[in-house]
């Protein structure tokens, strides 16, 4: 028997999630700024002011997300991906020539252009893996979300520690590598990347349900080896090589299950054409019965449909919450913008922090703050990769609504900025890890809760619109509070920069971000009372549904 490769297959379904989980391993490469922004500073002569705004730059990328969301409805996932390969390509292409030497500075604001088409090349690749995956598994939406937000939240780390590992952090090489593998890994998921049918039945949600297990389990392998590389110090280039091979067959292994699929299918296939040898003489009607059905069930739907001609009236009325908003409807409502403020407290601080570490982390008096970016997307990994599944858990056993989760999170971080804002020995990686942490769940628990809210149908350009908000929190936090907090406290380098080292440095900055994630807790609050009755309404749903399956 040859297999043929099918899209609404089994097989075809889950490779096309496989080549999902590596698109999002790759596309969290707007996070990792701070592993080459001080090569840019001290290139360009910038004071942190500039750097930052450079920064703002990249994430307005985001901004131009909308553009991917009109997209989605309009274009297939292929063109989307391949349109953001390209562009990332070109983007992360030119920094590294800069970088590297190979061409002279540009000017800043050519600069600030490729460094939003880097940022903007990651909104294509999300929009293109979210809006699809969460269509073809949407009984699934908190596991799906959880395992590919997870995903780009450990593709800092994997960056990161390949390069340290292969090429000494070296800036130039960094670039490099983001302008080539993203590309790379967008043309293979191209092939197998498809919209199909979602399960309809609970034998194929059950079945969903452990292969999300099997690669959350591997996800979390990957995240705990990155991080004892991370702790465990430096490393002999011998040692390296093998991590870093070891490290791409870990990300690799999540084929096992589309491989299992295949095997099952081709041995099923096999008994089945066994126990049918010998039964070839059966006469089959040339009409079958279900299309003879079908043909009786159309002729009698033509006479009702000639025997009530008489016209309806029928009034739109504006859709409630849970069921498919355009984005102009969405916008009118207050739970969008209750989400959309609360989102900007905690992922414009995240932004914040894992914008400036280079500069936090000198401050304080580390050369190498590699390791601190690398804990922030490890511990953002499991952020998001956990509150996905809990929150999914809960929602089925209690009818806890989605966005308690993120005023949960909002604590947490101004609890880490506080700390930040301290000083005390060992605070940068007690800040790593919990704004790390709480950025993944914001991420994890925002997305699908926006699909919850606003339905499916017109998801991509919502997201999009949603996420503005990752641009704007960059600009007010980064761009403004800490950039000039920053320069206030800075003094004048020979070369026309400036430097400031000390605790005082970013104080005030998290201090005013903790007071941020106050609010947002408050918001969160407000969010997940207005929408119990949705949860509840979720909840009896699947109850429902699992108990007639049970009976019957």
């Amino acid at each position: 028997m040859t297999f043929v490769f099918s899209y609404n297959s089994p097989v075809g379904k889950w490779l096309g999630f496989v080549a999902a989980v590596w698109v999002q391993a790759i596309s969290g490469n707007n996070y990792t700024f701070s592993n080459y922004s001080d090569a840019l500073k001290s290139l360009m002569s910038l004071t942190q002011l500039q750097l930052n705004n450079l920064s703002v730059a990249k994430d307005v990328g985001k901004a131009f997300g909308i553009l991917a969301g009109l997209a989605s409805d309009r274009l297939s996932t292929p063109v989307i991906l391949l349109i953001g390969g390209i562009e990332g390509f070109i983007g992360y292409g030119v920094q590294w020539l800069v970088v590297s030497g190979t061409i002279k500075p540009l000017p800043y604001w050519v600069m600030c252009i490729f460094l939003c088409m880097g940022g903007n090349s990651t909104t294509w690749m999300n929009t293109a893996i979210l809006v699809t995956c969460i269509r073809n598994f949407r009984k699934n939406r908190g596991p799906v979300t959880g395992i590919l937000k997870g995903y780009v939240g450990l593709s800092t780390a994997i960056f990161t520690d390949i390069c340290s590992a292969l090429f000494s952090s070296d800036p130039a090489t960094f670039l490099l590598i983001l302008a080539l593998v993203p590309f790379t890994v967008c043309l293979t998921a191209i092939v197998f990347l498809r919209e199909i049918p979602p399960s309809s039945t609970s034998a194929e949600e059950k079945e969903e349900v452990k292969y999300f297990g099997v690669i959350n389990i591997i996800a979390v392998i990957i995240a705990v080896y990155l991080l004892v590389f991370d702790i465990s110090g430096t490393h002999g280039k011998v040692f390296s090589q093998i991590f870093a091979a070891i490290l791409l067959v870990l990300i690799a292994s999540p084929l096992f299950i589309p491989i299992h699929l295949m095997v099952k299918n081709f041995i099923r296939e096999n008994s089945e054409n066994l126990d049918l040898e010998g039964n070839n003489n059966i006469a089959e009607p040339l009409l079958g019965v279900d299309e003879t059905v079908r043909e009786e069930v159309e002729k009698k739907e033509v006479v009702v449909v000639e025997e009530n001609t008489v016209p309806a009236v029928v009034e739109k009325r504006p859709p409630v919450i849970g069921e498919d908003h355009t984005i102009f409807e969405a916008v009118r409502t207050l739970d969008f913008w209750i989400l959309f403020v609360s989102f900007l407290c905690g992922v414009g601080t995240g932004l914040t922090v894992m914008n400036n570490l280079g500069q936090m982390g000198l401050a304080l008096g580390y050369v190498d703050v590699s390791i601190f970016v690398s804990l922030t997307s490890i511990w953002g990994f499991f952020g998001r990769i956990i509150s996905g599944s809990v929150s999914e858990y809960f929602i089925k056993k209690a009818a806890v609504p989605r966005p308690i989760w993120n005023a949960a999170s909002q604590i947490l971080m101004a609890v880490g900025y506080i700390c930040l804002a301290m000083a005390m020995p060992g605070s940068l990686y007690i800040g790593s890890i919990v704004v790390g942490i709480c950025y993944g769940v914001r991420l994890a628990i925002s997305v699908p809760a926006a699909s919850e809210l606003f339905g499916l149908k017109y998801y991509g350009l919502i997201y999009n619109v949603l996420i503005l908000n990752l641009p704007l929190g960059s600009f007010l936090f980064s761009g403004l509070l800490a950039g000039l907090l920053y320069d206030a406290q800075a003094t004048t380098t020979a070369d026309g920069g400036n430097t400031c080292v000390g605790a005082h440095c970013y104080r005030l900055v998290f201090i005013v971000m903790a007071i941020a994630c106050i609010v947002g807790f408050g918001l969160d609050i407000l969010l997940s009372i207005r929408t119990k009755s949705l949860y509840g309404k979720i909840y009896a749903s699947r109850k429902a549904k699992k108990t007639s399956t049970i009976l019957s």
